[in-house]
C-alpha cells in the first residue's frame, strides 16, 4: 500500500509538480493550499507524512507545525523560501524533523522524505532488549522512551539520536560520528541541528535540562550518554 503524503502549500506549480513527481515514486500525495484545509485534512487521518511549507496565506508554518506536534508524531518536513539558519533552527525546535530551503530540486525532497520514514519505521539497527539507565528506559523494538515508567515524547530522529548515544553509554560522540549512526542524518548536516535536538532530548528527559545529567557536552569534541547521572558530577 502506498505511503500517503499530506502537501501544505499554497504555490500550486510546485504542488502539481510534487505530486507527479512522488507519485511515480510510489507515494500517493493529496495537496491543501492553506493551513486550515491542511488541518483538516490531517485531523482525517491516515497520512504518512506531512510537508509543510513555512510561508501560508493563513497562518505561518512555524504555528502550523506547533499544532500539528501537539497533536501527532508524524514526521513532518518544512519547505521555506527562506534558508537562514534561525528559521531552521526554531522549526526543528517546534518539533519538524527536517528542513529543506527553496530553491530544492525534486529528487533531494524525495530522500529526505524517505529518510525520515525510514526513521519512523524503525529500520535502523536495534537489539530486541530495552535499555535502561535508572529511571530512564529506551525501548527500542516499540520506539518508545519513559521516564520513571510514563512514555516522552520525542520525533523519530530525537529517538535515533537518543538510541544512538545510549549504545554508545560512557563514549563521546562527534556531531558527525552521530550523523554516520543515524541513518540519513547526512542530509541534516547543517552546523546547530544536532545541538537542536539534544535540547529537545534533555527537555524531555532530564530533571534539569539546563544542567544535564545524563546527555553531557564535552567542548570541542561532542556529546557523552552517561551511564549513571553520578557520571556527570
Amino acid at each position: 500500500m502506498a505511503e500517503r503524503v499530506l502537501l501544505i502549500d499554497d504555490d500550486t506549480r510546485l504542488t502539481a509538480m510534487l505530486s507527479d513527481y512522488l507519485a511515480a515514486a510510489g507515494f500517493a500525495v493529496e495537496a491543501r493550499p492553506t493551513a486550515e484545509r491542511g488541518l483538516a485534512a490531517l485531523e482525517r487521518g491516515g497520512f504518512d507524512a506531512v510537508v509543510l511549507d513555512l510561508m501560508l496565506p493563513d497562518i505561518e508554518g512555524f504555528e502550523v507545525c506547533r499544532t500539528i506536534r501537539g497533536r501527532s508524531d508524524i514526521p513532518i518536513l518544512m519547505l521555506t523560501a527562506r534558508g537562514e539558519e534561525t528559521d531552521r533552527v526554531v522549526g526543528l525546535e517546534l518539533g519538524a524533523d527536517d528542513y529543506l530551503a527553496k530553491p530544492f530540486s525534486p529528487r533531494e525532497l524525495l530522500a529526505r522524505l524517505r529518510a525520515i520514514l525510514r526513521r519512523r519505521a524503525g529500520r535502523l539497527p536495534a537489539g530486541p532488549p530495552p535499555l535502561r539507565f535508572g529511571r530512564l528506559e529506551l525501548d527500542r523494538g516499540a520506539r518508545e522512551v519513559r521516564v520513571d515508567g510514563s512514555e516522552v515524547a520525542l520525533t523519530s530522529y530525537q529517538f535515533d539520536l537518543l538510541a544512538a548515544l545510549a549504545e554508545h553509554a560512557g563514549r563521546v560522540l562527534s556531531r558527525e560520528r552521530l550523523m554516520d549512526l543515524v541513518k540519513g542524518a547526512e542530509l541534516d548536516a547543517f552546523d546547530r541541528s544536532i545541538d537542536v535536538h539534544i535540547s529537545r532530548i534533555r527537555a524531555a528527559i532530564e530533571d534539569d535540562p539546563k544542567h544535564p545529567r545524563r546527555i553531557i557536552t564535552v567542548r570541542g569534541a561532542g556529546y557523552v550518554f552517561a551511564r549513571s547521572q553520578d557520571e556527570a558530577t
